[in-house]
């Protein structure tokens, strides 16, 4: 079944996969400490649409910042002035809206906390932000409303791994976070290399 992009969004871990049939040619690369960013691979043909390359990942706040596109940004700058995480869901969310490309994609974020996790979602037709105790999935198509999911990964690496691994279509790369006492890690899967 192909869902698109997704994340996984649980109390102290968390995770982002890029699945796509129109531009495989992707991977996760780390900027500086605190950011994760979805950018074409050397061999991608060029493009100038403005949904392929952008920060998957930020640390914000008491946490990290997870989702599938330029929204992370704002959600991540509004958490780290003090918004409420999901606060900064919410108005980040609906300010940016769904995608304005040719199938209204839906975007996707998640912030991770030690002690918990949001998960949010705005399509055409919602703007849904949840807080959970476990882990949830929402993605940009078929499972397009945050559901419980089981992922038992208790670091970022093993988080991204994991979520490459699921059997949804179309896997491209993924990054996984974790939110520790006193850290924040970042795990990467480009696949195969």
């Amino acid at each position: 079944m192909y869902i698109g992009r997704f994340v996984v969004v649980g109390p102290k871990v968390g995770a982002y996969r890029v699945s796509s049939r129109s531009f495989p040619n992707r991977q996760v690369t780390r900027r500086g400490d605190d950011t994760l960013t979805v950018v074409p691979t050397a061999d991608a043909e060029e493009t100038d649409n403005p949904y392929v390359s952008y920060n998957c990942a930020r640390t914000a706040g008491e946490g990290v910042v997870v989702g599938n596109g330029s929204h992370v940004d704002p959600i991540a700058e509004k958490y780290d002035r003090g918004y409420p995480a999901r606060d900064a869901l919410v108005e980040a969310l609906h300010a940016m809206d769904y995608e304005k490309d040719d199938y209204d994609t839906p975007r996707v974020a998640g912030v991770v906390e030690e002690d918990a996790g949001y998960i949010g979602i705005v399509r055409r037709d919602a703007l849904v932000v949840r807080e959970v105790d476990e882990p949830h999935i929402v993605a940009t198509y078929e499972e397009d409303d945050p559901r419980a999911f089981e992922f038992e990964p208790r670091t970022a690496v093993a988080a991204a791994r994991t979520v490459y691994g699921l059997d949804y279509e179309h896997a491209v790369c993924a990054a996984g976070v974790h939110v520790g006492e006193e850290a924040v890690s970042f795990g990467i899967e480009n696949g195969e290399e």
